[in-house]
C-alpha cells in the first residue's frame, strides 16, 4: 500500500470489514492456528461464488492480481512484537496484558522480549532466559516451575544470616586507653608517691 493512498487503505479495510461480518459470526477459535485452519477452508467456498461488484469468481481472478504485483524484498521484513524492559524484582515481564516469568538470575538487568504468533521469549545479551508458548487471552500469568525453584533458592542466599566475625584481639588491646596517659596529662609522672600520697618533687 502506498503512503498517503486513502483508496488503497479504504479496499484493505472494506475486505477486512467483509471477513469479519461473513466469516468470524458464530464461530469459536482455540489457538491462531486453528483460526487459520478455518479461515484457510472458507476462503476455499467464498473464492469460488461468483461476486456481484466484479461479476466473476475470485478464484479466476487470481493469475492476473499476482501478475499486477510487485516483487518481494530480498530481505524478509522483521515481524511481530519486540521490547527492551528491566526486570523488576517479580522477575515477569507482560505482552499483550499477559505476564511470563523470566530466569530470576537477571533481576534488574535488561532484557530483550520478543512475541510472535505462538511463542514468546525472553534474552538477555544474546542468551535464551525464557521461552513460553504465547497466550491469546487476557490477564494470564504464565510461569515456568523452574524460575520458581530458582527465585526460592535466591530469596534463600539473601535473607540467610552472614557471620559475625571473631574480635581482633589485637584491635582490643590498642583500643584499651593506657592509664598513663592521664597521669602525663595531669603533670603526676614527676611526682613521687608516698605514704601519704603524691607529692610534688
Amino acid at each position: 500500500m502506498k503512503p498517503y493512498d486513502p483508496e488503497s487503505k479504504g479496499v484493505v479495510e472494506r475486505r477486512n470489514g467483509f471477513f469479519e461480518t461473513s466469516f468470524m459470526p458464530g464461530r469459536v477459535f482455540t489457538s491462531p492456528a486453528d483460526f487459520d485452519a478455518q479461515f484457510t477452508d472458507w476462503l476455499t467456498i467464498a473464492n469460488n461464488r461468483v461476486v456481484r461488484t466484479i461479476k466473476a469468481r475470485p478464484v479466476d481472478r487470481l493469475d492476473a492480481d499476482r501478475a499486477a504485483m510487485l516483487p518481494l524484498p530480498p530481505v524478509a521484513p522483521s515481524v511481530g512484537w519486540v521490547n527492551r524492559v528491566r526486570l523488576g524484582r517479580d522477575y515477569y515481564v507482560r505482552v499483550d496484558s499477559n505476564d511470563y516469568s523470566v530466569d530470576p538470575a537477571v533481576i534488574g538487568r535488561f532484557v530483550d522480549v520478543t512475541a510472535g504468533l505462538s511463542r514468546v521469549e525472553v534474552r538477555h545479551d544474546g542468551r535464551l532466559v525464557a521461552a513460553h508458548d504465547r497466550i491469546w487471552a487476557r490477564g494470564m500469568t504464565v510461569t515456568d516451575p523452574g524460575h520458581v525453584a530458582a527465585a526460592k533458592v535466591l530469596r534463600e542466599q539473601f535473607q540467610r544470616a552472614h557471620p559475625t566475625p571473631a574480635p581482633d584481639l589485637d584491635m582490643t588491646r590498642d583500643m584499651t586507653r593506657d592509664l598513663a596517659d592521664y597521669d602525663r596529662a595531669f603533670g603526676l609522672l614527676d611526682g613521687a608517691l608516698t605514704a601519704g600520697g603524691l607529692t610534688a618533687g
